[in-house]
């Protein structure tokens, strides 16, 4: 894709660089070791530079540079540090300092459960698709930001909100996840909407692989 544009950009000066078809290959080969760790949103981003700023097709150096640089315009990492960041940080994801809003977004939008237990080659994939869209958000302007853990109301009886928070750290759940999970337990009991929320958020959990049964009330922590 790299050098397709830069060969419609650049036109007889992109020819000027090879002099021989091995050439080329042995250079193609060299930029795609180079950009291994590049998405698709930042690579475009970039060529999009060199097509703004550079009479000459860029050397690999001054690719990189234009990388980070265009990363560094809106504090986002590579897709590759992102992920990796987000791997290293899915079993306690509120406890860390995340290095940019998209990072946290991208690993909940692909799955806490899933980057802790699945191999590279199944999640990075997804991962990387979840960051290059929020990226590309960033860079049209977008200003993302980190939720917030849900609050309860001060009507709701506190014992309520502390199982909740229990409930998360016992299961190595994000707080905000498990409020959503339990919303359920601050509905008048033995209502249809009670037990209708309930079910949907053990279906949620059963998706998940996750071996827990959600409690019919507020004080019951059961593994299974």
């Amino acid at each position: 894709m790299i050098f397709a544009r830069f060969m419609a950009i650049y036109g007889h000066k992109f020819k000027s660089c090879f002099e021989t078809e091995d050439e080329i290959r042995i250079a193609k080969r060299e930029w795609a070791l180079s950009l291994r760790n590049y998405g698709e949103g930042e690579l475009v981003a970039a060529v999009n530079r060199c097509k703004e700023t550079l009479a000459w097709m860029p050397t690999i150096s001054e690719f990189l540079a234009i990388l980070r640089d265009i990363g560094g315009d809106f504090g986002l990492p590579s897709a590759r540090d992102a992920y990796i960041e987000a791997c290293m940080h899915a079993d306690r994801p509120r406890q860390h300092h995340w290095s940019h809003p998209a990072v946290y977004l991208a690993a909940r939008n692909t799955g806490w459960f899933e980057l802790r237990s699945e191999d590279e080659t199944e999640v990075l994939p997804r991962f990387r698709y979840q960051y290059e869209v929020l990226c590309r958000r960033v860079r049209e302007g977008e200003e993302l930001e980190l939720p917030v853990v849900p609050a309860i109301e001060n009507k709701q009886d506190s014992t309520v909100a502390r199982f909740m928070l229990a409930f998360a750290q016992e299961h190595e759940l994000e707080p905000e996840f498990a409020c959503s999970l339990l919303y359920y337990l601050t509905l008048p009991k033995g209502s249809a909407t009670r037990e209708r929320f309930k079910k949907q958020a053990q279906a949620e959990i059963d998706a998940k692989g996750l071996k827990i049964d959600l409690p019919e009330q507020a004080g019951a922590i059961v593994n299974r």
